[in-house]
């Protein structure tokens, strides 16, 4: 078996069976054809207890369920709405409610948005950041007390190499109501957020709650899928490059980029949510299946700070207008 093939999801969902056997995970963003749906369905071979699917159009999270069902997996959807606190509550609330499902194993936050035009949620924040960081945040928090009953509870993040593109714009978040917004700028800090939310979470409950969090990006390079599908990228891959060139990033003279496979893109979802013998790396950003190398790989100090993560779960406490004190 080559490295190569050892690093698809496919394989480590069948290295990891063991693990996955008899677990609750919940996904977000598990439409047909994301990468939350090629990584539910190769976890589904490993006969977990009970697959949580969620995301905004019940018509799509319905396809990828019926999809399971068929292979006689055991499923559950979920409305969720990422980009409304009202409607994030409401799910949240939904999933509490559960009296048969009293513990949560695995929560994966895949759903998410790029270099989108400028819009705001119907609270007024920047959408990337409300959709790929608040709502995320929020949710994750509001289910809490069912992730930390169970015996080995983890939450894993989907980030991005494209956290390089911004760090979080403290003063102002919002591009001043879209004045200044750059779109990958702005899928950028909230990619940054992702890693921070991580961070802070292993931080505040890795001792106390025994919560393991990671975050991730898909690769090692670029995952084709529909993430992407709005952009014209005869004209946006020069706008993010230029941004890449202005922080002196490698990518910013690169020709082409190297695609992974969606199973490869996956395999590190796999490892984050499952593997065993990760536990030191609590807290971490994993690329190519492992903690990521700051001298090889890119990882920028901005995501990387206590400091700044503190400071974020701060600012995002305000935003959706709810402490959480752990």
């Amino acid at each position: 078996m080559s490295d190569t093939q050892e690093k698809t999801a496919s394989f480590l969902a069948q290295h990891c069976a063991a693990q996955i056997k008899g677990k609750v995970i919940l996904t977000t963003g598990v439409s047909p054809s994301t990468l939350a749906a090629v990584f539910v369905r190769a976890i589904a071979k490993s006969q977990p207890a009970l697959l949580i699917l969620a995301g905004r159009n019940m018509e799509k999270v319905q396809e990828t369920a019926k999809a399971l069902e068929a292979e006689n997996v055991k499923v559950r959807t979920l409305e969720l709405n990422l980009g409304s606190i009202k409607d994030v509550r409401v799910a949240a609330a939904t999933v509490n409610g559960w009296a048969d499902v009293p513990y949560i194993d695995v929560l994966v936050n895949n759903a998410g948005v790029m270099a989108i035009d400028y819009g705001v949620s119907p609270e007024g924040n920047e959408n990337h950041l409300a959709i790929n960081h608040l709502g995320p945040f929020l949710f994750t928090n509001l289910i809490m007390a069912k992730v930390l009953a169970s015996a080995s509870p983890r939450v894993v993040t989907v980030s991005s190499d494209g956290h390089r593109l911004c760090p979080i714009r403290f003063d102002d978040v919002d591009f001043r109501k879209g004045e200044t917004y750059n779109r990958w700028q702005a899928y950028g800090q909230s990619k940054t957020a992702n890693m921070l939310m991580a961070l802070s979470l292993a931080d505040k409950l890795g001792t106390k709650g025994k919560l393991q969090a990671f975050s991730l990006t898909p690769g090692p390079w670029p995952v084709p899928s529909h993430l992407g599908d709005h952009i014209d990228w005869s004209v946006q891959l020069e706008e993010m490059l230029k941004v890449d060139r202005f922080f002196g990033n490698w990518q910013g003279w690169l020709k082409e980029f190297p695609m992974s496979t969606p199973d490869e893109g996956v395999a590190v979802y796999v490892v984050t949510a499952f593997d065993q013998n990760i536990s030191a790396h609590n807290g971490t950003y994993f690329y190519d299946c492992r903690p990521a190398n700051p001298g090889t790989e890119t990882l920028k100090p901005w995501a990387t700070s206590s400091v700044e993560a503190e400071r974020l779960w701060k600012l995002t406490e305000n935003l959706v207008g709810q402490e959480f004190q752990y």
